[in-house]
């Protein structure tokens, strides 16, 4: 198993996936922890699965979820609780501010 950090003003999916390449690691299965203060997620549209509905949020969150590795590129998805509303889907981007988000991977033979 091995440990990504995602510092403070670092960008969540772009590091992890940085980490991944530079491990080699093609195929397996990551967890995640911590707290950002921006994301962008997506969902299913609910009349046609095959649409994504992005949404943008801004405030501070903490961060769980759920990922794998599929040819070498990174897939999250992810839980967001914040003060008053908790959000979640696919995360295509997510900015650490005054905490940071691990990362543990687990590569797949």
């Amino acid at each position: 198993m091995h440990l990504i950090t995602v510092g403070r003003d670092a960008e969540v999916v772009a590091t992890i996936q940085a980490g991944v390449d530079g491990l080699g690691i093609t195929a397996g299965a990551i967890t995640l922890i911590g707290a950002v203060q921006t994301a962008t997620v997506s969902v299913m549209h609910q009349d046609d699965a095959l649409v994504d509905r992005l949404r943008g949020y801004d405030l501070p969150m903490e961060l769980s979820g759920t990922g794998e590795i599929v040819d070498g590129r990174v897939h999250l998805h992810v839980t967001l609780h914040a003060e008053t509303a908790t959000f979640g889907g696919h995360l295509h981007a997510a900015t650490v501010r005054d905490f940071f988000v691990r990362a543990y991977v687990t590569p797949l033979s």
